[in-house]
């Protein structure tokens, strides 16, 4: 083994060699801007090789059956179906996650705080809505309505972290919100608007299931393997119900507990007696010291509620993975340019761009005049329109959808709308917001 770094690190513990690799890795999974950056270069490789020669092999991978089952249960779908329904569950649990930090803890806890982002996340839903219809109605793409209604918190967390310190607090606040709310919107969508057919057997066993994992947290079941096992008889149940399968994953999100099981005060004396036992004879009692250990871990552990540990523990694999991979899967569509005016591309789009920022502003200014809510300090009615801007970057939950309500080459058509859409929305909210918003002073003055 290698010598141990005696300056070890800001705990006083010891660092290895490997450390100097791990730290840094660790540091830029943290990085807000990280994610946004790793999923667009995972967009422009999926669209650079379905426009490539290698397109045909490149779909192929996506189309590859995958088989899992036991005795005459059997499951067969495709790659892409497993990303979509499988890995996107995770997605959807940890959008649970933080829609329920935001309830209990968060800005959206007090309908005073959560009026303003209530309101812009409805205007930034009905009206892009509105528009696609306006522009698809009665056509054979109308299904597609739900596409413009999502906001990419993603995206639009990293272009904040770009813009740095010109972001006001208060605009910066808003936007999580009015994503986190446009979230709930989203998940509605899908599970209102896109069910076709249901079966109300598979559906029970999903209740059922779920009322488990409520009566496992009544009786103070603390196991994340336990629970893990129960989530997945919850995700197969409805994925055989016809109801999206991802919806399981925000029902338990919304489920997790947002309260620690040992408080501050309890964590200190539970830190006061290691203390007495690493400086006491009982240490040496080497037949009990695993159990010591595994006590304090598991108290240490605890300090921390299943909802924070479970957001800090998935989050880089939801950015820096499960992101990824579906942008991989579903970003990597063949087009033309002359695609991009084609009419759904133009609906999507439209909804996007003027639809989003239009909703916003709109019903932001409606709660404003009734008295409901207020502008943040530092935001201005134009300052909101580019930040509205922003909030028109669709993508993964657009893409998402797309998959959901379109197909054949109507589909195709939209991703480009969508793709396209989100940059123009991406360009037009940052460079607004770098006109409007003042430099920050320097760091020195």
């Amino acid at each position: 083994m290698a010598p141990h770094d005696e300056q070890g690190d800001s705990l006083g513990l010891p660092q290895e060699p490997i450390d100097k690799v791990t730290r840094p890795l660790e540091k830029f999974l943290h990085v807000e801007a990280a994610s946004g950056v790793v999923l667009l270069l995972c967009t422009a490789v999926a669209l650079g090789l379905a426009n490539s020669d290698a397109a045909e092999w490149f779909a192929g991978i996506w189309k590859t059956r995958v088989s899992i089952g036991f005795g005459s249960f059997q499951m067969d779908h495709p790659l892409y179906h497993w990303i979509n329904d499988g890995l996107m569950a995770i997605f959807f649990f940890v959008i649970g996650l933080e829609v329920k930090r935001e309830l209990v803890i968060g800005e959206l806890r007090e309908m005073r705080m959560a009026a303003l982002p209530i309101a812009a996340a409805i205007g930034g839903m009905v009206v892009p809505a509105g528009v696609y219809l306006l522009l698809q109605g009665g056509t054979d793409a109308q299904d597609g309505w739900g596409i413009p209604m999502a906001t990419d918190i993603a995206f639009v967390v990293g272009c904040m972290a770009v813009l740095g310190k010109r972001i006001p607090h208060g605009l910066r606040v808003l936007l999580l919100s009015l994503a986190i709310a446009d979230d709930i919107g989203a998940i509605l969508v899908i599970a209102i608007g896109y069910t076709e057919s249901i079966d109300m057997t598979a559906l029970g066993l999903g209740f059922a299931s779920i009322a488990l994992v409520w009566a496992m947290g009544r009786v103070g079941i603390r196991s994340f393997g336990l629970y893990t096992i129960v989530g997945v008889l919850v995700w197969l149940a409805f994925h055989e119900s016809g109801v999206h399968a991802t919806i399981a994953g925000v029902i338990l999100g919304l489920m997790t507990p947002a309260k620690s099981y040992v408080s501050k005060p309890a964590f200190g004396s539970v830190m006061d007696r290691a203390r007495a036992v690493l400086n006491g004879d009982t240490w040496d009692d080497t037949s009990h010291r695993s159990e010591k250990v595994r006590k304090f871990t598991r108290a240490a552990r605890e300090t921390l509620s299943p909802l924070e540990y479970l957001e800090g523990l998935l989050h880089p694999w939801m950015g820096f993975a499960i992101m990824p991979i579906f942008a991989l899967a579903n970003a990597g569509v063949p087009f033309e340019f002359a695609d991009v005016t084609a009419p759904v591309a133009l609906a999507v789009g439209a909804g996007l761009v003027i639809g989003k920022p239009l909703g916003i502003v709109l019903m932001s200014f409606l709660a404003v005049k009734l008295g409901l809510a207020a502008l943040p300090k530092g935001v201005t009615w134009s300052v909101l329109a580019g930040g509205g801007c922003l909030a028109g970057i669709g993508f993964t939950m657009a893409l998402f959808i797309s998959g959901l309500a379109l197909g054949g080459d109507n589909l195709d058509v939209a991703k480009v709308g969508i793709l396209f859409a989100s940059a123009v929305a991406a360009i037009l909210g940052m460079g607004s917001l770098l006109m409007l918003l003042p430099k920050p002073p320097p760091a020195d003055s």
